[in-house]
């Protein structure tokens, strides 16, 4: 044990799984990645404990996972992390999901993705952008640069650059 408390004590996820990683990489060994060899990481990256991903993903460099984020959308979905990103604890990120609008069946296991109307689109999180704790992203959003997304929202929509959104 080190008397740096800055240093993390916690033992890390085995980044070899990963598709690409860079360096000064730490994530949690209390994180849940169904499908490491879709996932690309650069450096200077911390991927905090609870971090559930079903998706392919692209995380650029210095960026910040929080505690207990999901990102849901199975192997047909994807996020693109840009630079200086962070995500924020709690936060909801939706690659894939069901339309709702009654032209077929809701996804399930087992559920043939023909008898299904799903919305398959990749959320991007552009450089500099940020979304706040308990945050909700839905399929296709981007997240423009350098713009910031307040706790407790939904994101059913692109944002503008360098703006404030709640």
């Amino acid at each position: 044990m080190t008397s740096d408390p800055f240093t993390y004590n916690n033992a890390a996820f085995d980044t070899s799984l990963l598709q690409s990683c860079g360096e000064d990489v730490f994530v949690s060994e209390r994180v849940e990645i169904r499908r490491p060899s879709l996932i690309k990481v650069g450096s200077h990256i911390a991927i905090d404990s609870g971090f559930y991903i079903t998706t392919a993903a692209t995380i650029g460099h210095h960026v910040h996972i929080g505690p207990f984020v999901c990102v849901i959308g199975g192997a047909r979905g994807m996020v693109s992390l840009g630079h200086f990103t962070t995500v924020g604890a709690h936060s909801t990120i939706i690659c894939v999901s069901d339309s709702f609008n009654g032209k077929g069946l809701v996804s399930a296991p087992g559920i043939d993705a023909s008898q299904t109307d799903l919305i398959v689109k990749s959320v991007v999180l552009e450089d500099f952008s940020n979304i706040g704790a308990h945050v909700t992203v839905l399929p296709g959003v981007v997240i423009r640069e350098g713009s910031v997304v307040g706790a407790g929202s939904v994101v059913t929509k692109d944002t503008q650059p360098w703006t404030i959104n709640a």
